[in-house]
C-alpha cells in the first residue's frame, strides 16, 4: 500500500484531481456559494486553455531533453529553456493555474480558496525535493538558475 501511495497516488496529477473534487464539492454542499458572472465563467475557460498549453509547452522540454517528468526521480537534464525562463516549475504553475480556472469556470468560492493551499502543498511534497535533486546532480547550474528564475512566476 505505501507503494502504491508514494508511486502513484501521491503525485501532482492526484492532488490536482483532488483539490478539483473539492472545488466541485463545495457546489453540491453549499450552492448558495455558487459565484453567478458569466464573465467569470468564461475567463475560467480561457485560464484552463492556458494552463493546457503551458503544461505541454513545458512538457515538450522534457521530452526533447529526455529527462524525466516524474517527481521523484534523479534529473538527468536540468531545463532552462522555453517556459523554464519564466518560471521553475512551469507544470506546477499550470496546476495551479488550471485549478483557478476550473473553480471561475464551475462559480466554486471554495476552489479559488484553495489555490494557495495547493501551490503551498505542492512546494512542500515535490518542488523541495526536486530542487535539492538538481542541486545534487548539477550544483553550481542549478543554483545559479535558482537565483535567476523564480519558483512559480
Amino acid at each position: 500500500m505505501q507503494k502504491l501511495w508514494k508511486n502513484v497516488l501521491d503525485m501532482p496529477p492526484s492532488w490536482l484531481l483532488l483539490f478539483l473534487g473539492l472545488a466541485w464539492a463545495q457546489l453540491c454542499v453549499a450552492p448558495s456559494l455558487r459565484l453567478g458572472s458569466g464573465l467569470l465563467s468564461d475567463i475560467g475557460l480561457v485560464l484552463m486553455a492556458v494552463a493546457v498549453a503551458l503544461m505541454v509547452w513545458a512538457a515538450v522540454f522534457f521530452l526533447r531533453l529526455r529527462t524525466s517528468v516524474v517527481p521523484r526521480r534523479v534529473p538527468s537534464a536540468l531545463i532552462k529553456a522555453g517556459p523554464y525562463r519564466l518560471s521553475r516549475n512551469p507544470i506546477y504553475l499550470a496546476d495551479a493555474v488550471f485549478l483557478l480556472g476550473f473553480s471561475l469556470w464551475v462559480g466554486s468560492v471554495l476552489g479559488i480558496v484553495l489555490v494557495p493551499v495547493f501551490m503551498k502543498l505542492i512546494e512542500i511534497r515535490f518542488i523541495r525535493g526536486e530542487e535539492q535533486g538538481l542541486r545534487t546532480a548539477f550544483p553550481d547550474e542549478a543554483e545559479e538558475f535558482f537565483r535567476k528564475t523564480r519558483r512559480w512566476l
